[in-house]
């Protein structure tokens, strides 16, 4: 297991490409994504305010509709600055195709940050439990949403999103796959039966993660 400091490095392309190999060498699952679609993408996004807005926008909805709507958030507020956000009506956000459960989400995430109670930076300094506790205790930000922060925008090692429709969605097509001809194709798992099965991945869980999206995305012909 690597020790701390390890787990808080961001993850690289080089990084992740020797997570995907190591994966590949115990998980014949694993191995066969990688050896069927290739290695996956690294994926990041910035940390940032505008991150944690987007995957707010990404709740229970498709990726392609939620960046629709960041693309009408961004020119109702081109800096995507916290206290600039708040200066935007609810009307004008709701117009721009966000729910007012949402907006209000948005509202909180910028009150903590302008407030002080959410400092970013500090985040970078921070393991994954403490990262995860500090995100959720914001109003809107629940595990997934934290997980995917830490995946995505501090792309730590072992970042895992609990509650992704997508993963356990891959992870049943993925076992189907493997399945003799005339089987009937595999259940999709419960999100806590999918987080047992990702113990083993550790210290690995991001790499693992971006294999099944990478995975789902490529059945559909939406790799990005």
């Amino acid at each position: 297991m690597p020790d701390k400091t390890s787990t808080l490095k961001a993850l690289t392309r080089e990084s992740l490409a020797k997570a995907v190999k190591q994966l590949s060498e115990q998980d014949p699952l694993l191995a066969e994504l990688v050896a069927t679609y290739g290695p996956p993408p690294l994926w990041q996004r910035t940390q940032s305010f505008a991150t944690l807005v987007h995957i707010i926008l990404e709740q229970k909805v498709s990726l392609a509709s939620a960046l629709a709507v960041m693309r009408r958030v961004n020119k109702l507020c081109p800096c995507m600055q916290p206290a600039a956000f708040l200066q935007i009506e609810q009307a004008s956000l709701k117009a721009a195709g966000i729910s007012e459960r949402k907006v209000s989400y948005c509202y909180c995430i910028a009150e903590a940050i302008v407030t002080g109670q959410l400092n970013l930076v500090h985040l970078r300094r921070c393991d994954n439990e403490s990262v995860m506790a500090q995100l959720t205790a914001i109003r809107g930000i629940g595990p997934w949403t934290a997980g995917v922060y830490l995946l995505m925008a501090m792309r730590r090692p072992d970042a895992w999103a609990s509650g992704d429709r997508a993963l356990v969605v891959s992870y049943a097509e993925s076992l189907s796959m493997l399945q003799a001809a005339g089987q009937p194709p595999c259940e999709v798992p419960s999100y806590a039966v999918l987080d047992e099965v990702a113990e083993r991945w550790q210290p690995y869980r991001a790499a693992a993660a971006r294999i099944l999206w990478h995975a789902y995305l490529s059945r559909r012909g939406k790799v990005q």
